[in-house]
Parts: structure tokens; sequence; C-alpha cells
């Protein structure tokens, strides 16, 4: 964790905004709650380490740069890391320097990332504008209905993945930070009165995909 704060700190003097989590657990349901130009990951995370987090975020996000962090310098374990999709792999110990000149040529090869992303966590779900900084569902009719947090939260991740299923046990450890059955059940009632609200467009479904997870549609017809 000391590392940790050294490259926030390195990266801030840099003028790039920083968010740093003290396990893996954490750095997921961070990523929910932002939208992020880069990932540095590192691989001896506690609760949940670099490589499973990588995996979690690509099942989310197949653009987003993520870059390992590492002790280890076997080949195996950058095999598995570039398997996974990673942009670049350092080897502890480094160099800020070097460090601060890899993040920026990485982030110069990706200029369209942003663009990519959902403009400031806006989408549009057939007849409803939903406002994600604001927590806010808007009907075409001008109706507004209020979301609580884990509600904004839930609705971003089936936006963000209209049309694809997300297994429950990312959208649990993104928005919750556990897999518990308890979670399980808390979230059943979270899609059910997402449901409720979108029910003004019949077109709209959050289809549960027995023993997956969940997938928001929106029919043409």
């Amino acid at each position: 964790m000391n590392l940790g704060f050294v490259i926030q700190d390195t990266l801030r003097d840099q003028g790039y905004k920083v968010h740093l989590s003290k396990d893996g657990k954490e750095g997921l349901m961070q990523f929910n709650k932002e939208t992020y130009d880069l990932c540095l990951l590192d691989v001896m995370m506690p609760k949940k380490d670099g490589f499973s987090l990588a995996e979690d975020i690509r099942k989310i996000n197949q653009n987003i740069p993520i870059v390992f962090l590492t002790a280890k310098g076997m080949a195996e374990d950058k095999v598995r890391g570039f398997t996974i999709g990673a942009d670049d792999y350092i080897t502890k110990p480094f160099s800020s320097e070097e460090l601060v000149l890899r993040i920026k040529a990485i982030l110069k090869r990706n200029p369209q990332f942003k663009k990519e992303e959902k403009e400031k966590g806006k989408f549009e779900i057939g007849d409803f504008a939903f406002d994600y900084p604001n927590y806010e569902l808007i009907h075409s009719s001008g109706d507004r209905k209020k979301l609580t947090k884990k509600e904004a939260e839930l609705l971003k991740l089936l936006s963000e993945r209209s049309g694809q299923v997300i297994e429950r046990e990312i959208l649990a450890n993104m928005i919750w930070g556990d897999d518990s059955y308890f979670v399980g059940r808390s979230m059943d009632v979270f899609i059910t009165k997402l449901r409720k609200y979108l029910s003004a467009d019949p077109r709209i479904a959050i289809s549960n995909v027995h023993g997956v997870g969940f997938r928001l549609e929106v029919n043409s017809k």
C-alpha cells in the first residue's frame, strides 16, 4: 500500500486524477463509480488479486487500458497478464519516470477511449434518458424518477452492456463488494424495482438468464 501512495502522489504531480483502492474488491467497486482512462493494477492485492480484477473489468469493458505492476518476473505470469488483455506489464522495482512514460505512451495510443465511453454517464434507454451522475431516470413525457445510489449503479452497468448478459457475481461484487446469498437476494429486489421504473416503455426488458445473470434489452417493436 505504501507503493500505492507513492504512485498516487507521482501521478497527481503529473496532473492525473487518481483513485487508490486498498484491495481488489474495493477497486472493482470503484471502477463502477467513475469513468477511467486507465487501470493500474498490482498483481498481489488482498481479497482479489490483480489478475482476477482484470478479468472482471474485461467482462465489463473491453477497451480500457490495463497495466500490471508486479514483483513477479516469471514468463508464465506475463503470459497470463497479456492473455487477459494487459496493455503493459511493469516488474518491480521500477522508477517513477519509467512508469509515467509508459502510462503516457499507452494513453497516447488510445486517444479515442473517452469518446467511446457514454458521454458523462448519460444513456438512452427506449423512451427514457438515464442521467447516472444525478441518479435520475427521465421519461420522454417529462416524468422524472430519482434513483437511489445502488439503483443507479446497477442500471449504469446494465446500460453500458445493453444487449449483453452480465454475470450476477460481477454485478454483486461491483456494486455491493460481495457476492453472498443475501446480497444476491437484495440484488433481485433492486432488479424488480428497476423493471417497475422502466415499465412505462413496454419495449424495455431486464431479462434474467437463469444461473448466469441479467441482460437489459430494448426491442425495436
